[in-house]
């Protein structure tokens, strides 16, 4: 087998450099369109974060309407209501409670850490259901037994804000309805392992406010997540910073000098 530098071998060597340089130009281009498409989906998502922040801080503070009825459902964008303040009338059904698994690590109220959101169904005079999330309770408390006195029993009244259905991802475990551990807070979902018919039933739920005068301070209202961190434009900065520093290293790397044959490396 020839060696380099042998007559004949010259044109070997320079298409094997070619090669390599070729290869890493490909690379190169590879990773400078990735990283500059991180960088402008990171610009995206700040706009968007950025519109989330100022909807839900302007529309939290608005004063509560009553909450949409089945005549306004079909026409509902659950997008342009969501965070609403509503109000609501009608009378809990307490043996159907479902309770949706959290771990409150920035609770309003006293009670934090492991435990459940216990989400209940009202129906009002009318005949139609809503799901009201009435709030947290710590892992201890999930049975209603233990917390007999915040069990409001006949008709009531319930404000809180109007949210649309909790997103599911690949990480989020499947509902163990039969135990009653919930990871998701789907009005759908729940209504359907509960029996109520879907035309009677909201396509939102309420996160009822903070009530001070509850018996017993459970389940605890008011923990409804209404701010959000926004490090985007951080994520932003590395993403296309990194695409920089690529396109300085490949042209370094392209203006070397190269080697003669049998030059040592």
């Amino acid at each position: 087998r020839p060696r380099d530098g042998w007559p004949g071998t010259e044109p070997l060597a320079e298409t094997a450099r070619g090669e390599r340089r070729g290869l890493l130009t490909v690379l190169a281009i590879l990773g400078f369109i990735i990283l500059c498409a991180l960088g402008t989906w990171q610009v995206q998502r700040l706009g968007w974060k950025t519109d989330l922040i100022e909807t839900v801080n302007t529309r939290t503070q608005l004063p509560p309407e009553p909450a949409p009825g089945p005549s306004e459902w079909p026409a509902i964008n659950l997008a342009d209501i969501d965070y609403l303040p509503v109000t609501v009338a009608g009378t809990y059904d307490n043996a159907h409670e479902v309770a949706v698994y959290e771990a409150l690590t920035e609770p309003k109220g006293p009670l934090g850490g492991q435990g459940y959101f216990i989400l209940t169904p009202l129906e009002t005079a009318d005949g139609w259901f809503v799901i009201v999330n009435r709030g947290f309770v710590p892992e201890e408390n999930k049975d209603p037994a233990t917390r007999l006195a915040g069990q409001i029993e006949g008709p009531t009244e319930v404000t809180g804000l109007l949210r649309r259905a909790q997103g599911r991802n690949w990480f989020t475990p499947a509902n163990d309805i039969e135990g009653n551990m919930w990871f998701t807070r789907d009005p759908e979902a729940i209504g359907e392992a509960l029996g109520i018919p879907a035309d009677r039933l909201a396509p939102y739920y309420i996160d009822a406010f903070y009530d001070p005068d509850l018996p017993g301070g459970m389940p605890q209202g008011g923990e409804t997540a209404v701010s959000f961190p926004n490090n985007h434009l951080q994520y932003i900065i590395t993403w296309y910073g990194l695409a920089v520093v690529l396109a300085v290293m490949y042209v370094l790397r392209m203006r070397r000098p190269r080697k003669k044959d049998g030059e040592a490396s």
